[in-house]
């Protein structure tokens, strides 16, 4: 039996686990259930839907991200501290890497579902903003989340194909993707001094 503490866990993992077996587009969260061994009213209280335990699964991830926040690094440039907290947040992925390559293909034929991802990544990516010291508030932030949004999924495509141990496409990949905002945001500093600070 699983302990009522234990259930939202075990609800995603049980979810990630038939994604990568039979997708998720035609998954329900009646087969969720099933497949937990926990009545479909018990899953529902905790996620009311797939969207919902994808919701989660992103917090949880979040989450473990941030709880390994290393106060060494406050003084490193910022795109290492971006470096480092997306490659923190890949590995705490990896275990999921088949289930999310299903997921992320079978959500890209969905609009609805593209856009509630959509709205999870901005959340996502404005803590692991505020996770590297960076603010992720006001214009200047939404700019920031968006700009390290688009990061975030451009290294993804690479991190699905990436069989390495040590990850070496992907970390060559996010490193030329941060470079290259790095040096969009140094030249625009240098062309409007007062935004230097952004």
């Amino acid at each position: 039996m699983v302990k009522k503490a234990d259930i939202p866990q075990h609800v995603i993992d049980t979810a990630m686990d038939l994604a990568r077996e039979k997708g998720w587009r035609e998954l329900s969260l009646t087969d969720i259930a099933e497949a937990a061994k926990l009545p479909l009213s018990q899953v529902y209280d905790v996620y009311p839907s797939k969207q919902a335990i994808l919701k989660g699964f992103a917090r949880m991830i979040d989450t473990k991200v941030i709880a390994e926040e290393d106060s060494d690094t406050g003084n490193e440039p910022a795109k290492d501290r971006l470096f480092d907290i997306i490659m923190r947040r890949l590995d705490a992925l990896g275990p999921y890497k088949d289930a999310l390559a299903a997921i992320a293909h079978d959500q890209g034929r969905d609009p609805l579902a593209a856009a509630c991802s959509a709205r999870r990544l901005h959340r996502s990516m404005a803590c692991m903003l505020e996770a590297a010291q960076l603010s992720a508030g006001g214009v200047r932030g939404m700019v920031r989340v968006k700009a390290l949004a688009g990061v975030y999924l451009a290294t993804l495509r690479v991190w699905f194909k990436d069989d390495a141990e040590d990850l070496p496409k992907t970390m060559a990949s996010l490193d030329r993707y941060l470079t290259r905002i790095d040096g969009c945001a140094r030249r625009f500093a240098k062309k409007r001094p007062e935004a230097a600070a952004a």
